[in-house]
């Protein structure tokens, strides 16, 4: 189970495979063909219960890190400075 989330996570922190990985995950949420059948009453729920966590959190993680990073360059002052050299 590890070593899924490690791969599922790297494919999500990755810019390029960012949006297909959000996208096949909705689909499989979505889709009837799982890897355990919803009919089986708590294993079947169990496999689409993980992804959506998985899916969610990394999702709220990216976002937060995106925030943060976007507050600190705002708070990066864009001031010129002006400064007048002499040749020695």
């Amino acid at each position: 189970m590890a070593a899924f989330y490690n791969w599922y996570r790297t494919l999500l922190r990755h810019p390029k495979y960012r949006w297909l990985i959000i996208i096949a995950s909705f689909v499989y949420l979505f889709s009837p063909i799982d890897i355990a059948p919803d009919l089986i009453p708590v294993i079947g729920q169990l496999d689409d219960i993980t992804v959506m966590m998985i899916l969610a959190s990394e999702v709220t993680q990216i976002v937060i890190e995106h925030l943060k990073s976007k507050k600190s360059r705002a708070d990066v002052p864009r001031t010129t400075v002006d400064v007048e050299a002499e040749a020695l």
